[in-house]
């Protein structure tokens, strides 16, 4: 599948700095800030600062550097945030069956509270 990338989202606009954020980390190749509408006590975005829309568009095209600051990046925000030892939930969601807001590629870092079960059983 060819990805077609909308530099319109929300989160270009936050990047190219027209809407703001709560930023909790920069670095070369990402950025992690608050979500405005948070699901838990610790619920931080991370992005990448290309246009990729979802995870398996970016592992395909992005360069090893933005791959690597990107993964180091969620890893230092579950540092940051104190959720090394009471633990945490990483989401990304791709595409309309998964249920993708934002065609940018996110995760989502949720912590600070049980967060139960992902998904209910199939029935």
């Amino acid at each position: 599948m060819a990805y077609v990338y909308d530099d319109q989202n929300i989160f270009a606009k936050i990047l190219r700095g027209e809407i703001p954020n709560d930023t909790v980390l920069e670095t070369d190749h990402t950025l992690a800030f608050r979500d405005i509408q948070p699901q838990a006590p610790v619920h931080v975005l991370v992005i990448p600062r290309g246009p990729y829309v979802c995870y398996d568009h970016f592992a395909r095209e992005a360069s090893d550097a933005e791959i690597i600051d990107f993964n180091r990046a969620v890893g230092m925000v579950c540092k940051m945030e104190g959720l090394e030892d009471g633990g945490y939930r990483i989401i990304s969601n791709a595409g309309e069956a998964g249920v993708q807001e934002v065609p940018h590629l996110h995760i989502h870092v949720l912590g600070g509270r049980g967060l139960g079960r992902m998904l209910q059983p199939a029935r």
